[in-house]
């Protein structure tokens, strides 16, 4: 017969398959793969450290229905079995958008990571991260990803206007920073955990490496460890939601499912947890 966390886990899978559907291919550039990784750490199959990771996955979904951004932390019978994790949305993302990355992010780390006790991925427009090691309220600095685009020479005015929205999201304050200048469009996040003077500081090192380490590149992305900034002098690369733009009925659609679904995730959880304590009670 198999075990309570196994059906956990395929209950989950089956889930993420859901998702996978249900999300519209007009979504694409919110959902497109930057990166990912895995720690080398793995858990054991059935063990109480997967239960807990399916239930904190479970609820980094659920709580991207009503919330940009959250942390959690979930509790084990010995510290072995803890489990951190986050989420966070682009700041321009309505809550059916970034419900739907979430969900798509969850279920894409998922299969990155089967069976490693941390692991991280960033979709266009959200992030996911869990480990075994705290790093809730921990400032990070180091690079994940450079990315900088073929150079188009040094044109004073279109490297001039750069500088200028380099120049703003710096000095624009607040988590999410988004501005533009003919034709340029440039955007800075930090992670929610950060305090305003630790994400004003990642941002700054972002920006400065930035325009040092991609020059006259037509784009460029810096995704340090809690924060990034990018630009693009072009169309197409960065691919801000228009605030004016109405939420269309495959949207709508889509969070519907997604709500429907996590309840009944939800109810099955608990039932789960239920028998699993009442079998583990009697083995005792």
């Amino acid at each position: 017969m198999a075990t309570t966390t196994t059906r956990t886990s395929f209950l989950l899978l089956f889930l993420a398959s859901l998702f996978s559907l249900s999300v519209p291919s007009s979504s694409s550039s919110t959902d497109s793969f930057l990166f990912g990784g895995c720690t080398q750490q793995r858990y054991a199959p059935d063990s109480p450290y997967e239960f807990n990771l399916n239930s904190l996955l479970t609820s980094l979904v659920n709580s991207a229905t009503y919330s940009s951004y959250n942390n959690f932390t979930i509790l084990g019978s010995s510290p072995q079995d803890v489990v951190y994790g986050l989420y966070q949305c682009r700041g321009d993302l309505s809550m059916p958008d970034c419900a739907t990355c979430v969900a798509r992010a969850v279920s894409q780390v998922g299969g990155l990571c089967a069976q490693t006790c941390g692991g991280a991925l960033q979709l266009q427009g959200c992030y996911v991260k869990y480990d075994n090691t705290s790093f809730l309220g921990v400032e990070d600095k180091s690079v994940v990803l450079k990315k900088c685009g073929p150079s188009v020479g040094y044109e004073p005015e279109a490297m001039g206007r750069r500088d200028a929205v380099m120049a703003g999201l710096a000095n624009a304050g607040g988590p999410y920073r988004v501005g533009g200048s003919g034709g340029v469009q440039g955007v800075a996040q930090c992670v929610g955990d950060l305090s305003l003077d630790e994400c004003q500081d990642c941002v700054s090192e972002a920006i400065g490496r930035l325009k040092n380490d991609c020059g006259t590149a037509d784009f460029g992305d810096m995704f340090l460890g809690k924060c990034y900034a990018r630009y693009s002098t072009g169309k197409g690369h960065l691919a801000l939601k228009d605030h004016g733009d109405k939420l269309s009925n495959d949207g709508d659609k889509t969070f519907a499912i997604i709500i429907g679904l996590l309840a009944g995730v939800a109810l099955l959880i608990i039932f789960l947890t239920f028998i699993r304590k009442m079998f583990g009670g009697h083995g005792k």
